[in-house]
């Protein structure tokens, strides 16, 4: 008895349903992930297990490092838009430096600075991507002029003025590893001269060992 050949048919799949769920996915992420901003000081922190996420708001970060010169200079930033806002027009009341309003919304937009007070409206005025490339000396930290200890006073109270005595400025300490050990005590002098006992420090994070 003959046999029956079955004819082949050519099999295809419609790829189109798998197309449209993989550019959803990749305009989801595109549209969600957030841009690493440059930083004006990189440093490369120091690493722990710990997992503890530092608030968005009422939060001063004070970085240290070494700038391309090779110096140690100090960074500061505040997170919190009036927060910015407020301290810059209080210190530039303090140390008699005057700031426009566009001043003052262009730095509630800026990241970490740091320049003398008298040479903040220079980098203010400078696009991002100019201002994480420009060679800035740090904020003074000495004892005859020493204005990160203004900047912190004055956020202080800014912190305070702005949320009617609920909240106080939380800060940071966000330190190159490589840093030597009497830059980073400078630092916590400064905090303990104005009753600052409590603070964060700024670490990477690294897996546990077993």
């Amino acid at each position: 008895m003959a046999k029956i050949k079955m004819k082949k048919k050519s099999t295809s799949t419609d790829m189109t349903a798998m197309c449209d769920v993989a550019f959803l996915l990749l305009t989801f992420f595109i549209l969600t992930a957030t841009a690493k901003v440059p930083e004006a000081l990189p440093v490369d922190t120091p690493a722990s297990t710990v997992q503890s996420k530092l608030p968005d708001t009422d939060l001063a970060i004070i970085t240290i490092g070494k700038g391309k010169d090779g110096k140690s200079k100090v960074f500061f930033d505040m997170k919190g838009r009036d927060l910015r806002k407020k301290t810059l027009e209080g210190m530039g009341a303090k140390l008699g430096v005057q700031f426009s309003e566009k001043d003052k919304d262009n730095f509630a937009l800026m990241d970490d600075f740091g320049v003398p007070l008298a040479s903040l409206k220079s980098i203010i005025d400078m696009k991002a991507a100019d201002r994480s490339k420009a060679n800035q000396p740090g904020i003074p930290i000495d004892s005859l002029d020493n204005q990160l200890k203004e900047w912190l006073l004055v956020a202080r109270r800014a912190t305070i003025d702005l949320s009617d005595g609920k909240n106080e400025l939380k800060i940071a300490i966000k330190g190159d590893a490589k840093e030597q050990y009497p830059a980073i005590r400078k630092i916590m002098d400064i905090l303990q001269d104005q009753k600052i006992n409590s603070f964060n420090l700024v670490t990477g994070m690294r897996g546990k060992d077993f």
